[in-house]
């Protein structure tokens, strides 16, 4: 399988003189989706930072489809899209027209924006707010629109961070049910939550951070026996790996 994010030796922090993540390695291939997973302050966030192009690394390579941006920013921003934990959206805008920039922005044609559009208000609940602008729209609505309009892009790769807070239980279901959907048509996905129970059933592979590093990584039976060997316990749920390998940190 083609692997469409490549993060190799990445080592950056906010200061040039200290460093909040420590040579990471990561492959996230065709089809795949990645749970990254920590406490606050592992350094999740400043990952994700990275990979966006929002920071630039100490050292360190970081590509998507083979491309960096230094290479191309074009071609590189318009490969993955983003789902921050807030919700960012212009106040004055409908629901209906946040959908349509990302088109526009994305390239996505008009008939497939036209059905697409149709069956993610549906599928979320937002078919009665869709002439809502965003300043009148719940913390959860606004949600739906960031991740709608993720889907709708449909790149190469997902990158969401928190995607359920906010989000009622068909908001979530409706959320999980759209990624499996996108990534058995060929998309990566990289996925920040602290809700273990529910990204265990869902991402192939994990990456534990603490302090910046990578302490465990791999499959869910990868995890459970990493975790099982570092506590000398049978651990046998994620959530249960996290405080094994963490020492019961605060989630």
């Amino acid at each position: 399988m083609k692997t469409v994010l490549h993060v190799e030796q990445l080592s950056g922090g906010y200061s040039p003189k200290r460093a909040i993540i420590h040579d990471l390695n990561m492959d996230i291939k065709e089809g795949e989706m990645i749970g990254l997973i920590g406490v606050n302050g592992a350094g999740k966030s400043t990952t994700i930072k990275h990979i966006l192009g929002l920071m630039t690394p100490h050292r360190g390579v970081v590509t998507i489809n083979g491309t960096t941006l230094e290479e191309d920013v074009e071609l590189y921003r318009s490969s993955y899209t983003y789902v921050p934990e807030t919700p960012i959206l212009f106040d004055e805008l409908t629901v209906e027209e946040h959908l349509r920039l990302t088109a526009m922005a994305y390239g996505v044609p008009q008939e497939q924006f036209s059905q697409r559009a149709e069956q993610l208000l549906e599928r979320f609940h937002m078919t009665k707010k869709r002439k809502a602008i965003s300043a009148h729209l719940s913390k959860g609505m606004k949600q739906k629109v960031m991740i709608m309009s993720a889907l709708l892009a449909k790149p190469s790769l997902f990158i969401i961070d928190e995607p359920f807070l906010g989000l009622d239980p068909l908001g979530i279901r409706s959320l999980l049910e759209d990624l499996v959907e996108v990534k058995h048509a060929g998309s990566a996905i990289l996925m920040s939550s602290h809700i273990l129970s529910t990204v265990e059933h869902y991402c192939d592979r994990f990456m534990m951070l603490d302090q910046g590093r990578i302490v465990a990584q791999g499959t869910l039976q990868d995890m459970l026996q990493q975790a099982s060997q570092h506590s000398q316990q049978n651990v046998t749920t994620l959530e249960d790996a996290f405080y094994a390998m963490l020492n019961g940190g605060e989630a």
